[in-house]
C-alpha cells in the first residue's frame, strides 16, 4: 500500500475524497484511468468508419470525449451491448472489430494532470480483481486444471491462469495499451485471438504499473459499510443534493493481521462484479453436505478419491459454461455424469448458441451431448446422461436426486456428489438493505442478467441515490470490452460535478 493509501485509510478525519471506487477489477483500472487526469481525444487525422459518428466527431475537434455530449455521441450505435456509452467507448476503442477487422483506434491520449480527481480504488486482491487466483486453488482459481478452456470475463470469483478467455485477447485490453502489444513485448502469443487468464491477470496489473495508478491502489481491503446521511444546508443556507459517504471496512496484510480503516467521499463508485454469492435452488435438501455450488468441489472430491470412474454419477445442475467446464472435468477423468437443466436443448437463450463453433469447439461438443444424450435414449456418450426440462425438487440424505420429468413424473437418482452451477449474485451486504433498494425491481435478488442496478444509462448513477454509482455488470455490462464504457459515463459524471462546484 502507497503513503497515500496509509494517509487516507485512517480515522476519517482527512478532507473527503472525490470519489472511493470499490472494486480494481477492469471497471475500476479503466475508472481511475479516467480520474487521473489520462483524457482521451479523437486524432486530428482519424476517420471513423461510422459515417453518423465520424460526422458528429468532426463537429468538435479537438475537444476532449469526456468534455462532449454521450448522449449525442452515442445516437445511433448499435451492438452486442445495451449500453449506448459502452457502445460508444467501444467504437472509439476498436472502430470495426465486429466486423473481422483490426482497425487502430481514434483516440490519442493525453496526460493532463489538472484534470486528475482525488480517489482511492479499493480491492481485496491485486488489482485484476477477479483475475488473481486469491482464493484457495479450485478449479476456477488455479487448482490444477488439466484441460485449460475458456472462461467468461466477469462471472467467477477467482479465474485460472491456464484457462483461456472466452472473449477474444483484443477485447480484453484496457485504454492506450493494446494487448497484443504487451504480449509481443512479453514475448508471448495469442491462442487462436485468444489469451489464457494468467496472461491477463498479468497485464491489468501490469496496466496499473505502467500508467502510474498505483498510489491510487489499496489491495487487501475489504470493504463491511457504506452509509450516508441526508444532505446538510450549506452555509448560504442552500441544501447540497450531495451527502457524504463513509465507506469503512479492515485491511488485511501479508501476516493475516486487520487493521480498520475508515474513509469520506462525496461520491462512491460500486465495481465489484457480481459473482460473490452462488445462486441457490432454495430446495429440501440442498444444505446436505454432498451438494455443492462451486465447481472447485468437483476437484478436491476427485483428488481425494470420492468420486472414481466406478462411482455413482455426479450430478451437475445448470446449462451455462460453469456447469460446462464441469462436465469438460469430469469428462477427463472418466467420472460418469448426469447433466440437468430445465431449458430445452434447443432454446436460442443457450449460452452455446451464442459461441462461434471455431473458436469454442469444446463449448459445442458438450452442447452436442446435452442434445443428442437424453438420459432415456441408448448412449452414444459413454458416462454422460442429459435430463433437458427436468425441475429439480429435493435432496435426500442417501444421495439420491428427485427430478419431475417434462411429462410431470417423479424420477429418482443415485449420485455421489451434486454440483448446483446456476450463477451467482452479487454481495452488497456492505449496503443498507444490501443494495436490494438500488435494483431495478427492488422486488427481486440483484442480478447482472436479468435485475442489475438501476443506473442512468449516460452517468451510470444510481436513479434511487445522489452520488453512489455502478459500473461493470452490476449495471449490466457483463464483458471487459463493454464495462469500458460505465468508467467513461462515470468519469464526465464527476468531471461535470467538479467543474460547477464553487471556487
Amino acid at each position: 500500500m502507497s503513503n497515500w493509501g496509509k494517509d487516507h485509510l485512517g480515522t476519517g478525519s482527512s478532507e473527503p475524497l472525490t470519489a472511493v471506487i470499490i472494486g480494481n477489477g477492469p471497471s475500476g483500472i479503466c475508472l481511475s484511468y479516467l480520474l487521473s487526469g489520462y483524457t482521451p481525444y479523437v486524432k486530428p487525422d482519424a476517420v471513423h468508419p461510422h459515417p453518423l459518428l465520424q460526422r458528429k466527431l468532426a463537429e468538435a475537434p479537438g475537444v476532449a470525449i469526456l468534455d462532449q455530449d454521450l448522449n449525442y455521441l452515442s445516437e445511433g450505435l448499435e451492438g452486442r451491448c445495451q449500453s449506448p456509452v459502452a457502445l460508444l467507448f467501444d467504437a472509439l476503442l476498436r472502430p470495426d472489430t465486429d466486423f473481422g477487422g483490426d482497425m487502430e483506434s481514434v483516440l490519442t491520449w493525453k496526460h493532463q494532470k489538472e484534470r486528475a480527481i482525488p480517489h482511492v480504488v479499493l480491492g481485496r486482491n491485486l488489482p485484476g480483481g477477479a483475475w488473481h487466483a486469491s482464493t484457495p486453488p479450485s478449479l476456477e482459481s488455479g487448482g490444477g486444471r488439466q484441460r485449460p478452456g475458456p472462461k467468461d470475463s466477469s462471472r467467477t470469483q477467482s479465474i485460472e491462469g491456464s484457462m483461456v478467455t472466452l472473449s477474444r485477447g483484443q477485447w480484453m485490453g484496457l485504454p492506450d495499451l493494446p494487448v497484443k502489444d504487451w504480449m509481443r513485448r512479453k514475448r508471448r502469443g495469442l491462442r487462436n485471438s485468444r489469451a489464457t487468464a494468467g496472461d491477463i491477470a498479468h497485464y491489468y496489473r501490469d496496466y496499473v504499473i505502467k500508467k502510474g495508478l498505483g498510489p491510487n491502489f489499496v489491495s487487501g481491503a475489504v470493504v463491511t459499510a457504506v452509509e450516508w446521511g441526508i444532505p446538510e444546508p450549506s452555509g448560504s443556507g442552500a441544501q447540497d443534493p450531495s451527502p457524504l459517504f463513509h465507506v469503512s471496512g479492515f485491511l488485511t496484510a501479508e501476516d493475516r493481521s486487520q487493521q480498520p480503516f475508515s474513509l469520506c467521499a462525496r461520491n462512491v463508485v460500486l465495481a465489484t462484479g457480481t459473482s460473490d454469492s452462488p445462486a441457490r435452488l432454495g430446495l429440501p435438501g440442498e444444505a446436505l453436505p454432498f451438494v455443492h455450488h462451486e465447481l472447485s468441489a468437483l476437484e478436491v472430491a476427485t483428488r481425494a478419491g470420492l468420486v472414481t470412474p466406478a462411482s455413482d454419477p455426479v450430478l451437475i445442475v445448470g446449462a451455462g459454461l460453469s456447469a460446462a467446464d464441469a462436465v469438460l472435468y469430469a469428462r477427463h477423468y472418466n467420472i460418469p455424469v448426469i447433466h440437468a437443466f430445465r431449458r430445452p436443448v434447443d432454446d436460442p437463450g443457450l449460452v452455446f448458441n451464442q459461441l462461434p463453433k471455431m473458436l469454442y469447439p469444446e463449448y459445442h461438443k458438450v452442447h452436442q451431448m446435452m442434445r443428442e444424450q437424453s438420459i432415456l435414449s441408448p448412449s452414444p456418450y459413454e458416462g454422460y446422461r442429459s435430463l433437458p426440462e427436468h425441475q429439480l425438487l429435493l435432496f435426500k440424505e442417501d444421495r439420491q436426486a428427485v427430478f419431475r420429468d417434462p411429462k410431470g413424473l417423479q424420477k429418482v437418482f443415485g449420485v455421489s456428489l451434486v454440483l448446483v452451477l446456476i450463477g451467482s449474485h452479487p454481495n452488497l451486504s456492505f449496503l443498507p438493505g444490501a443494495g436490494t433498494d438500488l435494483a431495478v425491481d427492488p422486488d427481486q435478488p440483484l442480478s447482472a442478467k436479468r435485475n442489475p442496478i438501476d443506473v442512468d444509462p449516460f452517468t451510470y448513477q444510481s436513479t434511487q441515490q445522489e452520488g453512489l454509482y455502478a459500473m461493470g455488470p452490476l449495471a449490466g455490462d457483463n464483458f471487459v470490452r463493454f464495462v469500458q464504457g460505465g468508467a467513461l459515463a462515470v468519469a464526465s459524471s464527476l468531471m461535470r460535478k467538479e467543474a460547477s462546484k464553487p471556487p
